[in-house]
C-alpha cells in the first residue's frame, strides 16, 4: 500500500515496487483513504507520507501509529521530506520490528527503496543513514570509546543491517563484523541477544536515551 498527496510520488514509487516484483494493492491520497484501504486489504507493507490531507500536518504519521496499534503485522515505512525527530521518536516507540524511515529522495535510489520495503515486509527495521549520521552525532560523548570502524559498523547496524550486508559493505570478513559488533556491546553496556532486531533496538534505545 502506498500513500502519498502527490500523485507523481505515488505512481513512481507504486512503478518501482511493480517492476521489482512487489504486489501494489492501493494507494491512498489522504489519511482516511489510506485507513480504508489498510484495513480492507491488510498489506505487508503500507508506505506512508508523514505529511497528508486532510490537515496536511502530520496525518500520515498518526494514520502509521493507528495502524500499529489496529493492525500491528502490517510493516510501516515512514516517507519525509526531512529529517524530524519527533516523528522518529513517535514510530520507535513501541518498538522497531517493521518499521523504517527513510527521505523522500531515497524513492528515487530504486535498490534502497526496494531493499528497505523488502525488509520492513520481513519484520526489520530500517533508518535513513541521514538520521543515524544525526542520532549518533548527538551522542558523542557516549560513544567516544568507539574507534572509526566501531562508529560505522554502529551506524550500519542503527540502519538495519545483518553482520553479512555489514561486512559486505565494508568489505571485510564477517568475523570482523563479528568482533567489531561484541566490541560496540561491550563499550555501550548492551547486552548482545543475538537476534537481529533486538540488536537494532538497543542500538537505537540507546542513541535515543
Amino acid at each position: 500500500m502506498i500513500a502519498d498527496d502527490a500523485v507523481l510520488l505515488r505512481e513512481g514509487a507504486a512503478r518501482l515496487l511493480e517492476e521489482a516484483g512487489f504486489e501494489v494493492v492501493g494507494q491512498a491520497g489522504d489519511a482516511d483513504d489510506l485507513m480504508r484501504k489498510v484495513r480492507a486489504h491488510k498489506p505487508d507493507v503500507a508506505v506512508i507520507d508523514v505529511r497528508m490531507p486532510p490537515d496536511n500536518s502530520d496525518d500520515g504519521l498518526r494514520a502509521a501509529l493507528s495502524i500499529r496499534q489496529e493492525l500491528p503485522e502490517v510493516g510501516i515505512l515512514l516517507l519525509s521530506q526531512y529529517v524530524e525527530d519527533r516523528y522518529i521518536g513517535e514510530l520507535l516507540a513501541g518498538g522497531t520490528e517493521g518499521v523504517g524511515y527513510l527521505l523522500k529522495d531515497r524513492v528515487g535510489e530504486v535498490e534502497r527503496f526496494t531493499e528497505a520495503v523488502q525488509r520492513i515486509g520481513r519484520g526489520g527495521s530500517v533508518l535513513d543513514p541521514e538520521v543515524v549520521a544525526q542520532m549518533v552525532g548527538r551522542r558523542e560523548e557516549p560513544l567516544s570509546e568507539l574507534t572509526d570502524r566501531e562508529r560505522e559498523v554502529l551506524a550500519l547496524m542503527a540502519e538495519g543491517y545483518s553482520n553479512r550486508a555489514i561486512a559486505e559493505t565494508i568489505f571485510v570478513s564477517e568475523r570482523a563484523v563479528e568482533r567489531h559488533v561484541t566490541s560496540i556491546f561491550s563499550k555501550l553496556g548492551l547486552e548482545a541477544t543475538g537476534q537481529e532486531h533486538r540488536r537494532v533496538l538497543a542500538v537505537l534505545r540507546y542513541l535515543q536515551s
